[in-house]
């Protein structure tokens, strides 16, 4: 299982204008067929944005957050 820390994209503030640069960085972090933890502070949108690019990438992605626990986006594992 890999965990991406969205919060350690970018210093200050996320920016649309680095959307792409974003989403390329969670494909190479993520790899191909992994189970995927989101977590970190960041936007709604980035967070919306990275997990519809890493369907079909990742088998399993969640979402990690103190307040709601682990919660599961899809998993598309055959167990």
């Amino acid at each position: 299982m890999s965990v991406i820390d969205l919060s350690s994209f970018y210093s200050d503030t996320a920016k649309l204008s680095e959307l792409e640069s974003y989403i390329q960085k969670a494909k190479d972090l993520a790899g191909e067929g992994n189970e995927i933890v989101l977590t970190g502070a960041g936007p709604v949108w980035l967070y919306l944005k990275i997990a519809h690019a890493l369907h079909g990438k990742a088998r399993k992605l969640t979402y990690r957050s103190p307040v709601t626990g682990d919660v599961i986006i899809f998993d598309h594992s055959p167990d």
